[in-house]
């Protein structure tokens, strides 16, 4: 047995043995990574279509497989998501694979196997959960840690190492085509829930990587990849704690970096953010992998490496270890190093790293074997899945208005059904959904999944007579089927009203990767239809189901009641089915708002003064219709005898803050408790409030709850005018928020002492405890 083989042996130092024994292109090899894709050039089957699931994908030129693993190999990419295989199919090609890998390279060494995860296993047949927006949507991170163990359960039983989930971006412009991606705009909210799935995932055994590190949906304009102009102080304050959550607390494996550059740095070529923020500062020891073809990008759109050896060298000195998702650049180090771009030790640094990932996860195990020889089979979509999938969709679902119309009571009322959702159970799923990334482009549009539609939940619930005419599609739609839907609301009792996002990639649809707007009309004619809907006098349900906010102020008003549903997953009609009918009492809440007008208002909560107020100062008016945190209920809840503990606290110290949620309804229900800090006076500009605690809090009818929020001063901190992170002396105010805008009397809390420098290992959490009263 060798050293690296030895079990008793720590990671690090079987990784280091391995290392001693390796050339410099074995440990080259294990840096680079391999991805059996179709090429745009290829004769693909018959009526099946080509779209690149990754950017610029047909652009990148490919190296073959034997070149690839002469050396060795450090990654397998995406074995079970690039094209329909089964479980058998693809274990079978994961144990080819891996073989042939150990066979080819001198010591054996197996690659990594990952794949995409971010809403379930992107694989053919696996459970398609929520999209993380609709995660945020649940404000319930104990719920998003089971569904990501879940998925980890099921990736580890595939063979699979490492998921490239989540990710930790906090929205900055609803314009952008990943909100749909991320779990809202809020730093606080986001990483909660991100570090949820880390432990999660990770849990389970499989590797989970933080994407994307860091600014990329602050691209100007919402455009993918445009420049990021954003200074130091918000990069700290806003976009890099969910990341710090997910390292320090999360215990997080791996990290991908942004596309993006900030203030002309790419992301993948920054050592300030890959090396001194992630390793120095917050002490990540995992491996840092690059988002596909973020190296080749630093000479094919940033245009600041005029070759590969450049491009490599300057992602290997920043902090770059692996390559994704197949070896390019990196293919290039031997030159590199010939060169004198790079020194063999820093080859060393990254080549340890995936190692010693490796270590951790059994690969260099004397008896390491790939997963699945004496189980060919697993059931990727099982019923325990499913329930994790169905109440996560019920706790996302957001009630955003209702004037009594809501819950629907069976009767024989006549119920016109119009707009596009209604019958396309694709628009219930992300854009990294399998069905959506890969089987949109097979014949038929099939998901390869057993998905009910609206169609067939909501007539069967509502009993009369239910009617539906399209209206219109996604992105198109007729002027006849426009009349037909309208005239067909016009002689109904209630319209309900269906509009939303189709997900795809690149231009393909209306939400997703590449999928950007100019503004937030809804899109294609569906706001038209909804303008004639509400037109004919008919109340109005107007149900969204999408993966951004839309501006939703010209409608309103005029409707009876407004329904959110963020792409809900596979079991998104049985649960807005239940909302509906009132079988399932909403508790989501937003986490993002929704906007008033089209445009103008790229931003989100978090803003000062000039910001957010408008009077006397421009015709603009920021402020959103739905604001950040809100949502009602069929019950109705009261805060009341809101205390601190303590009326000043030094600047190292901590106050609890407590308050008593009564369900005053005749139902059972779910409140969402969100604690805001302001800083009325501070020696920068701050935001006028942002969430600094929250819990989700169960309450039966009659009853009460004492919530109790334990803030430290650390809580309170931010970047100073030193541009170092700072706690101030000064008054805050800390109160309780149904929503960012409709939130309580504060409490006003003194920090004393002195200004304090905060040091790494902040407290970085609002613990929360909850007490049942009267019981």
């Amino acid at each position: 047995m060798h050293p690296w083989n030895n079990t008793a042996l720590a990671p690090a130092e079987r990784a280091a043995a391995l290392l001693s024994e390796l050339t410099l292109a074995e440990k080259v090899g294990q840096l680079g990574s391999f991805w059996n894709r179709p090429r745009a050039d290829e004769p693909a089957a018959e009526d099946v279509e080509h779209h690149d699931v990754a950017p610029m994908e047909s652009a990148m030129a490919t190296v073959s497989w034997e070149e690839t693993t002469r050396d060795g190999l450090g990654h397998l990419t995406r074995i079970f998501g690039t094209g329909p295989v089964t479980v058998a199919e693809g274990r079978a090609e994961l144990a080819r694979r891996v073989g042939e890998v150990q066979e080819s390279s001198r010591l054996g060494i197996p690659p990594i196997a990952h794949e995409e995860c971010l809403t379930g296993i992107t694989t053919l047949g696996a459970t398609v959960y929520p999209a993380a927006i609709a995660w945020g949507a649940t404000w319930r991170p104990e719920l998003i840690e089971e569904m990501a163990a879940a998925i980890g359960a099921d990736l580890a039983a595939l063979g699979v190492q490492q998921g490239l989930s989540p990710l930790l971006d906090v929205v900055r412009d609803y314009r952008w085509g990943r909100v749909e991606e991320t779990c809202g705009e809020d730093p606080y909210l986001v990483g909660s829930l991100g570090t949820a799935y880390v432990r999660g995932l990770q849990g389970a055994g499989v590797h989970a990587t933080l994407k994307h590190f860091v600014g990329y949906p602050a691209s100007r304009a919402g455009r993918n990849h445009a420049p990021i102009s954003m200074g130091r102080r918000e990069l700290e304050d806003v976009m890099l704690p969910p990341f710090e959550m997910a390292v320090r607390a999360g215990g997080v494996k791996s990290v991908m970096n942004s596309y993006c550059d900030i203030d002309g740095v790419p992301s993948v070529a920054d050592p300030w953010l890959l090396t001194e923020v992630l390793r120095d500062r917050w002490g990540f020891e995992g491996t840092v992998v690059s988002d596909y073809w973020a190296i080749p990008f630093l000479t094919h759109t940033h245009l600041i490496a005029p070759d590969g050896a450049t491009a490599a060298a300057l992602a290997l000195r920043a902090g770059m270890d692996i390559e994704l998702p197949e070896t390019g650049p990196y293919g290039d180090l031997v030159e590199a190093v010939e060169r004198g771009l790079v020194t063999e030790e820093l080859i060393d640094r990254a080549a340890l790293r995936a190692l010693t990932q490796k270590a951790e996860l059994g690969l260099l195990d004397a008896d390491w074997r790939p997963a699945g020889g004496d189980a060919p089979d697993r059931d990727l979509d099982s019923a325990g899945n499913r329930g994790i999938a169905r109440r996560m969709a019920d706790e996302s679902i957001v009630l955003l208005k209702n004037d009594g119309v809501l819950p629907l009571a069976p009767g024989d009322r006549k119920v016109a059904v119009v707009g596009p959702v209604w019958e396309d159970v694709r628009s219930f799923m992300g854009c990294y959904s399998f069905p959506n990334h890969v089987m949109s482009k097979l014949p038929g549009r099939q998901t390869g999944l057993d998905i009910a539609s609206l169609v067939e939940t909501l007539p069967a619930a509502l009993g009369g007579e239910v009617s539906f005419a399209p209206g219109c599609g996604f992105t198109d739609g007729t002027d006849a089927q426009l009349d037909e839907a309208v005239a067909l609301a016009a002689s109904a009792d209630l319209a309900i009203v269906t509009v939303g996002d189709i997900a795809g990639l690149f231009g393909i649809g209306t939400s997703g990767e590449g999928c950007d707007v100019e503004d937030l009309r809804l899109p294609g004619r569906q706001g038209e239809l909804v303008e004639r809907v509400l037109a004919t006098g008919t109340p109005v349900v107007l149900l969204l189901v999408t993966g951004r906010p839309y501006a939703l102020g010209e409608y309103a008003d005029r409707t009876a009641a407004i329904v959110s549903a963020f792409m809900p997953g596979v079991e998104g009609a049985a649960a807005i089915t239940a909302v509906l009918t009132g079988e399932t009492n909403p508790s989501g809440r937003l986490p993002i708002a929704f906007p008033a007008l089209r445009g103008g208002q790229p931003g989100t909560y978090l803003n000062p003064l000039l910001g957010w107020v408008s009077d006397g100062i421009s015709n603009l008016d920021p402020r959103p219709l739905y604001p950040f945190g809100h949502g009602l209920s069929y019950t109705s809840f009261e805060h009341g005898d809101l205390v601190a503990s303590v009326d000043s606290m030094d600047v190292e110290g901590a106050v609890d803050v407590s308050v008593t949620v009564t369900n005053t309804g005749e139902r059972d229900g779910s409140d969402v408790v969100q604690l805001y800090l302001e800083d009325p006076w501070a020696e920068v500009v701050r935001p006028l409030k942002q969430l600094v605690g929250f819990a989700k809090v169960d309450v039966p009818a009659g009853e009460a709850r004492r919530v109790t929020f334990s803030v430290h001063a650390d809580r309170t901190s931010f970047t100073g005018v030193d541009r170092r992170r700072i706690v101030e002396p000064g008054e805050i105010r800390l109160s309780i928020g149904r929503s960012s805008e409709d939130r309580g009397e504060p409490v006003s809390v003194e920090i004393t002492g002195q200004r304090r420098v905060v040091g790494e290992g902040r407290v970085l959490t609002t613990p929360v405890a909850v007490e049942v009263l009267g019981g």
